[in-house]
């Protein structure tokens, strides 16, 4: 079961469960059109949060670590040390956005905890099939690719005969996929495990991709669907990811350059992650959506807990919060007609709503938005 369970203040995810369901049938193809079943399954020990943030430090402090230095850990540190009347602009409205929404995630939270813990979820104990072994060190190559695809030059639309290909051919060969000028199909029943550019990888039932920078992204816009969905987990400027150089960062005003409006059908449900950066939220509300045509209709709230249902960070921390925000909105069309004729069928969406789950030990990953129950 992948929803654990839903009630008014939001859900709460088996967020393992959820991408797992994802490949129940799975088969690897060869180049020889050779065909094997495989069990896939996602690393369990990537969702063992079996401790809070602070409970990590006393942790290691009762091991031997230095107390004091590991109380300093969630302090600011001498360079950045400030009265709390010389707050920045940025901070002020951090935590104005942290009071105003504090109550909702407390009470919201041990709401959906409790009744999770009196179904035998999030009350601390490992799934039996966790293996004690360090988490995978191997970042995605085929994503790092990405970072390619900016050099590449753009295809013509007449030199493009097909906008899309499927992944395996009927001979069961991989070798002939573009994956950086046309959409690739997995149109098989199954989840397939094929190998691009020499690793293997696992591709969801009926899904398709386009591995590419989000300049270059016309392929998906020749396409010729819409979309009833559309989810977004932007790379926004940060210190820290800049810091880490995980991945590259983008400045807000690019993201206005995506063609939503090319890709969304009338109504489409448009859902953005944002941090817990002000400015950001402010951006997206203000200024993104109403570029695209998008009227925002709700703000959902993802807490993050560990196997025990405890927030992962303590609530009132003034560097790392336990929640992130999603931002939805829906595609209104500037043609009268388009809109009224869907907007029958239109489901509506309730504001501030709660998603609690574990959170994948794997950084930024966020929980599946999907229907399944």
């Amino acid at each position: 079961m992948s929803v654990v369970l839903v009630n008014t203040q939001g859900c709460v995810l088996d967020a393992r469960s959820l991408i797992d369901k994802g490949y129940l049938q799975c088969i690897r193809v060869r180049e020889n059109n050779q065909k094997s079943h495989v069990n896939c399954r996602f690393k369990g020990q990537c969702f063992q949060i079996l401790k809070s943030h602070l409970d990590a430090i006393a942790s290691v402090a009762a091991d031997g670590g230095n107390i004091e230095t590991l109380q300093k850990t969630d302090k600011p540190t001498k360079k950045r040390k400030r009265k709390h009347s010389e707050f920045n602009q940025g901070e002020i409205d951090s935590q104005a956005f942290h009071k105003k929404i504090r109550s909702v995630v407390l009470e919201g939270t041990k709401s959906l905890v409790d009744s999770a813990r009196s179904l035998g979820y999030l009350n601390g104990t490992s799934t039996t099939d966790t293996v004690k072994e360090p988490l995978p060190s191997q970042e995605c190559s085929l994503a790092a690719l990405c970072e390619m695809a900016k050099e590449l030059p753009l295809v013509d639309d007449e030199q493009q005969e097909e906008c899309a290909q499927p992944l395996v051919t009927a001979g069961g060969s991989t070798s002939h996929v573009d994956l950086f000028s046309r959409v690739t199909e997995n149109r098989a029943d199954w989840a397939t495990v094929v190998t691009l550019m020499g690793e293997e990888y696992v591709i969801p039932p009926h899904t398709a991709f386009l591995l590419s920078d989000f300049t270059k992204i016309q392929p998906l816009v020749h396409y010729g669907r819409r979309f009833d969905l559309i989810v977004m987990d932007p790379p926004w400027e940060n210190k820290s990811v800049k810091r880490s150089r995980r991945y590259s960062c983008l400045p807000s005003s690019q993201l206005k350059r995506l063609p939503i409006p090319l890709l969304a059908s009338p109504n489409c449900l448009v859902v953005t992650w944002v941090t817990n950066r002000p400015s950001h939220l402010r951006f997206v509300r203000d200024e993104l959506y109403p570029h695209w045509g998008v009227e925002v209709v709700a703000e959902w709230l993802w807490i993050k807990v560990t196997t025990s249902g405890e927030f992962v960070f303590p609530l009132d921390s003034h560097h790392k919060k336990p929640y992130e925000v999603l931002v939805l909105g829906r595609f209104r069309p500037s043609s009268d007609n388009e809109t009224s004729s869907s907007e029958a069928s239109e489901v509506p969406v309730e504001d501030q709503r709660l998603i609690v789950s574990v959170p994948s030990a794997h950084h930024s990953q966020k929980p599946s938005l999907s229907v399944h129950s």
